[in-house]
């Protein structure tokens, strides 16, 4: 799935764990590995610095995996989006600093940047996302909202599952005007708005779970384990609380390019994802 992969690499923590997955990803999809630095200024020592982030994949490398080590300068966001045009690559792999939103980002806006404007995947690692070597997406958990962006990522996780051995749990959110739990009081309405209240939400949940159902038996094909979850709410925290439940490895999320990454989708759902999730996140865009 991912044949080029493309590794910013700033030397930071969050980039050397980043890097860890890189390598896991490249080893489970045969993949070629692009290193790359971005310097703003012409860097005096580039040869120095290409020898530096080689050592970093060590790793892959003396495993048979194909690493080419670029040190590029310019304006960091830009070099890493013409470079994976470039390639073209088929997912970024980056790390996040993981405090404080998308200003507190590896490479401070860089990642945000890349986030919005990269027209490949990106895939996003949380300084504290457990790592263990060889490790493989066993437990993931994909949004679906039934856009054609969501089942393209459902997809990706099915196949991500059946590379790994794994299972997918995709989960659908009803909006929902409560934050729950826990479940509102009622009485406080007239009873026959109240029923109505009541079985509308009924109704809302049963529509949703059959046609999730559907669409994860004809997306998943039988590739890999599928479990379906209706849940109310706001979709982030309800995500969340999926990925804490199934200890989830992985996110899959999928994004429409004109729409779902302005400031109001970002900020309600993908970018809290991103920032509060404890695992990596790989965010397609459709």
């Amino acid at each position: 799935m991912f044949q080029q992969i493309l590794c910013p690499v700033d030397f930071s923590e969050a980039s050397r764990h980043a890097i860890q997955y890189a390598v896991a990803l490249a080893r489970l999809h045969r993949s070629v590995l692009t290193a790359l630095h971005v310097s703003p200024q012409e860097p005096a020592e580039s040869r120095r610095l290409a020898t530096e982030a080689a050592v970093l994949f060590d790793s892959a490398t003396q495993t048979g995996i194909k690493v080419e080590v670029l040190v590029e300068c310019g304006q960091p966001a830009h070099q890493i989006l013409t470079r994976a045009a470039a390639l073209p690559a088929d997912v970024i792999v980056m790390g996040t600093h993981g405090a404080g939103g998308f200003e507190h980002l590896m490479l401070g806006s860089v990642a945000e940047k890349v986030l919005r404007k990269a027209t490949c995947p990106v895939f996003t690692v949380p300084p504290h996302a457990p790592f263990t070597p060889g490790a493989t997406f066993k437990k993931i958990v994909c949004a679906v909202d039934f856009s054609e962006w969501s089942l393209g990522a459902l997809d990706k996780a099915c196949i991500l599952a059946e590379e790994s051995g794994g299972a997918v749990t995709a989960v659908h959110v009803i909006e929902w005007p409560w934050h729950e739990p826990p479940v509102p009081q009622l009485e406080g309405l007239p009873p026959e708005q109240a029923a109505a209240l009541l079985e509308y939400r009924r109704y809302q949940e049963t529509m949703a779970k059959c046609r999730l159902d559907a669409v994860t038996k004809d997306v998943g094909g039988g590739r890999c384990r599928i479990q379906t979850r209706v849940a109310h709410g706001k979709p982030y925290a309800e995500l969340l609380c999926a990925v804490e439940r199934e200890r989830a490895d992985l996110v899959v999320m999928g994004v429409h390019s004109r729409s779902a990454l302005d400031v109001f989708f970002f900020g309600s759902t993908t970018h809290q994802i991103v920032r509060r999730a404890p695992c990596p996140v790989l965010t397609l865009r459709h």
